[in-house]
């Protein structure tokens, strides 16, 4: 099962899509807890993308990513080295305060150093 977000899939897409670059290219965000928890398979099956290192995971990344050239080629650079002999559990979830607005709790999205 997975999470719907409340947003009609197209949109839900974009969005995750979003937070995984900003991810892939900070090294961490700052998001909803239930936003970073969907978004955790994604930049997890990304880094795995990476590691494959073939035509095919290429394309598949490029393809979520939104043609973000700039985040593939980190992706499969820079990342897939530091991953390379780590089996899974890319990312890490902090708890952070909640939001002043909705109460929504904040949370911050990393990859494992």
């Amino acid at each position: 099962m997975y999470r719907k977000l409340n947003k009609e899939s197209r949109i839900r897409r974009s969005i995750l899509a979003g937070i995984t670059k900003e991810v892939l290219t900070n090294g961490h965000v700052i998001t909803t807890d239930a936003r970073a928890k969907e978004c955790r398979k994604f930049v997890d099956k990304m880094i795995t993308y990476g590691k494959k290192n073939d035509l095919v995971s290429r394309r598949k990344a490029l393809a979520f990513l939104h043609n973000d050239k700039k985040v593939v080629d980190k992706l499969f650079n820079e990342l897939n080295k530091k991953y390379e002999t780590r089996n899974g559990g890319y990312t890490r979830i902090i708890k952070l305060k909640n939001r002043i607005g909705d109460d929504a709790l904040m949370v911050r999205l990393e990859l494992v150093e």
